[in-house]
């Protein structure tokens, strides 16, 4: 494993539908060289920034390739929460910077687009959660303080800055 951690920049979208309910994607992949196993966490819709791109053309991007959805950059609200997180993937360990965008009343069947090879390896499941089920779960939840964080954003417009979540 490197001793230096690699930078990425990334880009996420918060995607609520009519009823409040958020959509999440389940990590199945611990390292790239195994298998995809159960799902290790929930998290949302999003990936890295590629080199010359906005952080909303790349929340965009992001949407149409996992999950099938259009959208202009300027439907998304935000962004509303920052996030650091410093861990493993492989052999290599990362420094990612998240940036989480909302987008809000959405009606959409997830169909992905265009996924990378890695992610057609993950091959990871989607799911539409309630508020009452994301309170309710034992299940690890990126951020973690997902229930707490969403009943802030289904309170109408964000207006202030980005929080900075865990």
């Amino acid at each position: 494993m490197s001793d230096r951690p690699v930078q990425r920049t990334t880009a996420r979208v918060v995607v609520l539908d009519p009823d409040g309910r958020v959509l999440l994607l389940g990590a199945r992949l611990p390292d790239p060289s195994l298998p995809p196993g159960e799902v290790l966490f929930w998290y949302t819709p999003g990936g890295g920034v590629e080199d010359g791109e906005t952080l909303r053309a790349a929340a965009v991007r992001e949407l149409t390739e996992e999950i099938g959805l259009e959208v202009e950059p300027a439907a998304l609200e935000g962004p509303v929460w920052l996030r650091r997180h410093v861990g493993p993937f492989g052999d290599q360990v990362f420094d990612t910077r998240e940036t989480f965008f909302v987008l809000r009343d959405v009606v959409h069947e997830v169909v992905p687009g265009a996924l990378t090879e890695l992610e057609l390896l993950a091959d990871e499941p989607h799911r539409w959660w309630t508020p009452a089920e994301l309170a309710g779960t034992a299940e690890d939840l990126v951020p973690a303080d997902m229930p707490t964080l969403l009943a802030e954003l289904r309170r109408g417009p964000w207006t202030g800055p980005p929080r900075i979540v865990g």
